[in-house]
């Protein structure tokens, strides 16, 4: 699957894009670097997409070698680049109640969701309590964020108006196991798979579940991702959070979440699955 170094081979084309210009215009990187007043060593590192760009190095080599008509193209597809992966530690910076408002615009644009998740049970679906944990996790491993957690869960429970209003649909993938990881403890695990029985009743949700019987012969768990419409992906991995919204790759989780969706079981199926982790609480 896609993973951070989708962004890598982003900056690897625009790098490879700006050493066409170079040698197009039938210069040397000392030639560039001079007329920039760079040290010639920097032209070299951003050739090799060591050192990315900034939006005045593109403009300046641009105009070095003839072609400012592309430097707009070009900043634009560096920020694009950029704007791809992000740290969780600059994300949580501001607090977690403002990550929870920044995907309110994306979920109320977004028609079809496709979820995967192989470790937790995803946000539209969650229960106070259960986000309430996760997020004391955050902070727990954050110990200077902001203690926002009581706003951020308002905010999280108010965007899942989406699973009820609107012209959206959900389906959700779900590893068997996610049923049983102790996230809150078992009160609050009891109630949130509780609401998920409950949510498998919206007309907007479906809800499938790989069992632990299945066969992966089709594909094994991979990365937790979102799917919104066919425009973008949404992937969480330990480091950080990746944006892919190249056709090509959308279309690779595309085929992996139509696998995944075959390996699983729904209706009464999955709320048998659901039933017996809620058994085994006590």
């Amino acid at each position: 699957m896609v993973t951070s170094s989708t962004v890598q081979q982003a900056r690897q084309q625009i790098a490879d894009r700006l050493r066409e210009i170079r040698l197009d215009a039938g210069l040397t990187k000392r030639a560039v670097a001079t007329a920039a007043g760079w040290h010639e060593s920097k032209c070299s590192r951003i050739e090799h997409a060591r050192t990315p760009p900034s939006d005045a190095d593109i403009r300046a080599w641009c105009r070095i070698c003839g072609v400012d008509d592309q430097a707009v193209d070009l900043i634009a597809a560096s920020r694009a680049a950029d704007s791809m992966w992000t740290q969780w530690r600059r994300l949580e910076r501001p607090g977690l109640r403002r990550i929870q408002e920044s995907v309110i615009p994306l979920w109320e644009s977004t028609r079809e969701f496709r979820i995967y998740s192989p470790f937790l049970v995803p946000g539209p679906v969650q229960t106070a309590a259960y986000i309430r944990a996760l997020l004391k996790a955050v902070r727990d491993r954050r110990p200077n964020l902001v203690d926002d957690i009581e706003q951020a869960v308002e905010v999280r429970v108010a965007t899942q108006h989406v699973t009820r209003e609107g012209d959206h649909q959900f389906t959700i993938v779900l590893e068997e196991n996610v049923l049983r990881h102790q996230i809150g403890g078992p009160g609050v695990l009891r109630e949130q798979l509780e609401y998920l029985r409950s949510a498998m009743s919206l007309p907007s949700v479906t809800l499938g579940i790989i069992p632990f019987s299945a066969d992966r012969s089709l594909l094994h768990p991979v990365e937790m991702f979102f799917m919104h419409d066919d425009a973008q992906v949404n992937v969480e991995l330990v480091s950080g959070w990746l944006r892919v919204t190249q056709p090509s790759e959308v279309e690779m989780y595309a085929q992996a979440f139509a696998r995944l969706a075959e390996m699983a079981v729904y209706g009464n199926a999955a709320r048998a699955l659901l039933n017996q982790a809620i058994d085994a609480l006590g």
